[in-house]
């Protein structure tokens, strides 16, 4: 397997130039190493999906080809790691089964870098994952500036040893990033998996001017902030947008939308308290980075699914665990939908107060947003008048 060739072409579309710090990381880390099986996403023509296991060392070409493409892969869902599963294995895709673990892309895992502004005597904690992000880090900076974490074992134990046969014995540790982290004095902690809000103790854990770059979970927010003498910090969102998986704390996430039938049900079917035409064509929330990140931070919590019909019409679902639905059809895509409502919210009404406020000036507040964080781990993103608070 020429797999050198393949990290060397990797490098010339992710770190550009030749002379960038992160071209030899990315050039010389064997990713495919990191990644000898994994799952991917496949449609079975009925509008479901399933998760079909592939093995690299059963088609090492299509493994050289995939390991060394500019993607994410996925290497667990739910608690099946694609390590354990069976040579034929599928997994049948529905709400509860989620990926839960992956080796990032690299161009986003180098963004994230990037916002960092590493030098080459920073102390780093990054998320673990397959460990191929860890690797290009050690490479950067050398394996004894660099801390690596993550909620599940298995995966510190592989990456632990993936890396010691990439050349590379960084600390590796089983850690909630939600809570204390190995003692440290990191002068940069960078996340690639999404949270809620900032951790207090990612701020302690900080040294004095340290920095700290992660992503907020639902929402397409990179928050990019420097250490301040009181404790907290403060910067911006990066103008480049990205996701990550949310951060878990067990085996699998936990339900945060629990199921509920008949609210369900009542969405799909009922006519709503309220029934209007929207000013807007339909949007999939999801689907955008502004809307969706600004709807999340005004309406936390939302969950929002969707639906084409055979005859070209699509109708999208707002659904909220306090009861509150949306229901919006249109015969076709450029169309005003005709908007269902109920429960204690309307909750189509916010997202079209967040497009109008698009479509009037022509971006959102949440673009290049000032970030402020308490040494409590309170965060607050603020621009023209506008703010939001974490809650």
């Amino acid at each position: 397997m020429d797999w050198k060739t393949a990290a060397r072409q990797l490098a010339g579309r992710t770190a550009i130039r030749p002379e960038s710090r992160w071209y030899e990381p990315v050039a010389t880390t064997a990713r495919h190493r990191f990644v000898p099986r994994w799952w991917a996403r496949d449609s079975t023509g009925d509008g479901g999906q399933v998760w079909h296991l592939r093995d690299g060392a059963a088609d090492p070409e299509a493994w050289l080809r995939t390991a060394y493409a500019d993607t994410t892969l996925v290497t667990r869902v739910g608690s099946q790691h694609a390590d354990h599963a069976e040579t034929d294995g599928t997994l049948a895709r529905s709400r509860a089964l989620r990926s839960t673990s992956s080796s990032t892309l690299p161009s986003l895992i180098l963004m994230m870098y990037r916002a960092a502004w590493i030098q080459d005597t920073s102390r780093l904690l990054v998320t673990c994952g397959s460990g191929y992000g860890t690797a290009l880090a050690c490479a950067r900076v050398g394996e004894d500036r660099v801390t690596s974490v993550d909620v599940d074992s298995y995966l510190v134990e592989s990456a632990r040893a993936r890396l010691a046969e990439a050349g590379h014995h960084p600390q590796v540790e089983v850690c909630d990033l939600t809570g204390d982290l190995p003692e440290g004095g990191y002068d940069r902690i960078i996340s690639t998996v999404a949270l809620p809000t900032v951790p207090a103790s990612w701020l302690q854990a900080l040294a004095p001017g340290g920095r700290l770059v992660t992503t907020i979970a639902n929402t397409g927010l990179v928050v990019v902030a420097d250490k301040t003498p009181d404790g907290g910090a403060v910067g911006r969102v990066a103008a480049e947008a990205a996701g990550f998986m949310a951060v878990r704390h067990g085996d699998d996430y936990e339900d945060t939308f629990p199921e509920s039938p008949q609210l369900w049900e009542t969405a799909q079917h009922a006519d709503g308290d309220t029934v209007t035409t929207s000013r807007f064509p339909l949007m999939y929330v999801p689907d955008t980075w502004d809307v969706r990140s600004t709807l999340e931070l005004l309406a936390p919590g939302i969950d929002h699914r969707q639906h084409h019909g055979a005859d070209g019409s699509r109708t999208l679902y707002m659904l909220h665990a306090d009861g509150s639905w949306a229901r919006a059809t249109a015969p076709d895509r450029r169309a005003s939908p005709t908007v269902h409502q109920g429960g204690p919210r309307r909750l189509w009404d916010e997202l079209d107060r967040v497009r109008t406020s698009l479509a009037i000036d022509g971006d959102l507040p949440v673009r290049g947003a000032d970030v402020t964080i308490t040494p409590e781990g309170v965060t607050t993103f603020s621009r023209q008048g506008w703010s939001a608070t974490l809650s």
